[in-house]
Order: structure tokens, then C-alpha cells, then sequence
């Protein structure tokens, strides 16, 4: 039935390890064109090592011409901004945004909506009879598109089906893209330079040694063109040295607030950010 259509993809939701969930591609890719990846929602801690283990780890298992993919959320999981706090989770959003391949993002976490806190009597997750810490409701709420009642989704004489986020006044899309240096303009941010960066789409990826163990750093590259992306997976500022690399440029903050020249032999990232670097062209 699938190969009779021309333009298609068949995408699996999977949770395995990495070494059996890429045995859906098939032998010959004649599988899943993308069994969902989702290392990061169900990995247990939220640390640099561990984040360079999967994605080294994945990358090497994949069969030849087996085209990756990556998961932040979904709606059986807590919500990114949730599980490491909306800081990380502008970075896991560069992380998402720079590696190699196909990203998917659930909803609303884009603008950092966090799991919603719901009264029992309020779930409605038939899983969760009985046992509200079963409830995969908390990440299911309705998306918060403006200030107005009920966030914008619904009428506001109309009883949504799961209550919203006390904090959907500020979190929320329209809000969000009034400002700047929001969670949305950033994701927006990323978004563009991503289509407009041959190395972002279909370059190669190339983890690089940090010392410390805090930050993730790695090499983008197609041809000429060339992106570190380092990110700082920790509370503190962290000093970064990438010896050999030469000169760069700051294109993107996670802070959204610095760019410009770069010496990349020895640069510092504050708490919590993440920095896409451009590297120069050597002539």
C-alpha cells in the first residue's frame, strides 16, 4: 500500500534502545523512512555527557543512507520546559534546530508551555483511572495563543477540554511575538538560519572534546560552510577551547542577545546558552 503512492513517509512511534530502533529502517531502508527517535524524552538525566552519548551513539548505529531523526516532546512525556526548566529548554530547542536531520517539536513547546497542574476531578485520560500520576493530561492542555480567554483556543463561553496554564498570559503566542528575545523568536530564529544553511540540513556532524564535561559541543559541515554549535548544559558559565578552529562569528544566541567575531581557541558561555557559530571561510 505504501509504495503505491509517489511522495511519502512512513514515520514509527518507537520506544527502544537505539541498537533495535534502528532496525526499522530495514535491511535494505525498504522499513520506516523515520522510527521516531525519541533518546532525549526518555533519557533520565538532562547532562552534556549523557546528550553527546546518544547523539554519537545514534549516529553511529543508523544503516547507510538512513536518514536521522529527533524528539523533544510528545504527548505521553512531560513537556521540555518542564522536565529541565524553561532555560535548558531554549537550548534543547538549538540542540533540536542544528543536529543532522529531521526535528519534531510538540506544540506549544515552542513558546515553553510547561505541564499544567489539573484537579482530579478535571483529567480526563482514561489511563489515569484511579492513579492521577498515570495522567499524560498534564501535557495535553490547550494551546495559548493569546492573553484572552481560555488562551485564544476557544470561545470564551466554552468550557475547553482540559483546563489552561495559569501563566498562559505571558506565555503565550501572540505575547511572544511582541518580544524579541521570547522562546518563539528564538525557535523562529533557528528556523531560518537552519533553511538557509546547507550544513544545518544535509552537513555532517562531528562531536568535539570539552575538558569539563558541561558542555556539548559539535561541527556542522557542508563544503565551505561550517557551524559550531555550543551548548552549555549547566548552571554555571563555562569557559570552551576549540584550538585549530580559528576565528568565528556569533550568529545565534540562545539568549538572543550577543553576536559578532569570535577567536573560537578560547571563548565562555554564560549559564544556561547555547551559541551557533559560523566559522570563517579559510582561503
Amino acid at each position: 500500500l505504501l509504495d503505491s503512492y509517489g511522495d511519502r513517509v512512513l514515520i514509527g512511534e518507537i520506544y527502544l534502545p537505539i541498537e533495535r530502533l534502528v532496525q526499522y529502517y530495514g535491511e535494505a531502508l525498504d522499513g520506516a523512512h523515520l522510527p521516531f527517535n525519541f533518546q532525549f524524552v526518555t533519557m533520565p538525566t538532562w547532562e552534556a555527557r549523557a546528550i553527546r552519548q546518544i547523539v554519537d551513539a545514534y549516529e553511529a548505529a543508523l544503516p547507510q543512507g538512513g536518514w536521522p531523526n529527533w524528539v523533544l516532546g510528545n504527548h505521553d512525556k512531560e513537556r521540555i520546559a518542564t522536565r529541565v526548566g524553561r532555560e535548558q529548554a531554549r537550548l534543547a530547542h538549538m540542540l533540536l534546530l542544528t543536529l543532522r536531520g529531521t526535528p519534531t517539536c510538540y506544540y506549544g513547546d515552542e513558546i515553553g508551555m510547561e505541564n499544567v497542574r489539573i484537579q482530579r476531578e478535571q483529567l480526563q485520560d482514561p489511563k489515569a483511572k484511579g492513579n492521577p500520576e498515570l495522567s499524560r493530561d498534564y501535557q495535553r492542555t490547550p494551546m495559548q495563543w493569546n492573553a484572552l480567554a481560555n488562551a485564544g483556543f476557544t470561545a470564551p463561553n466554552v468550557k475547553p477540554w482540559l483546563p489552561i496554564a495559569d501563566d498562559y498570559q505571558t506565555y503565550n503566542v501572540e505575547a511572544e511575538q511582541h518580544d524579541p528575545r521570547s522562546m518563539l523568536m528564538l525557535v523562529r530564529a533557528l528556523l531560518e538560519r537552519r533553511r538557509a544553511s546547507p550544513a544545518l540540513i544535509i552537513g555532517s556532524y562531528q562531536s568535539l572534546d570539552q575538558e569539563d564535561g558541561n558542555c556539548f559541543v559539535y561541527l556542522r559541515q557542508h563544503n565551505d560552510q561550517r557551524y559550531v554549535v555550543a551548548l552549555n548544559v549547566s548552571a554555571q558559565d563555562q569557559v570552551v577551547k576549540l584550538p585549530g578552529l580559528g576565528q568565528g562569528s556569533i550568529v545565534l544566541s540562545t539568549q538572543m542577545d550577543r553576536v559578532g567575531p569570535l577567536d573560537l581557541s578560547e571563548f565562555h558561555l554564560r549559564k544556561n546558552e547555547g551559541c551557533l557559530i559560523e566559522l570563517m571561510v579559510s582561503r
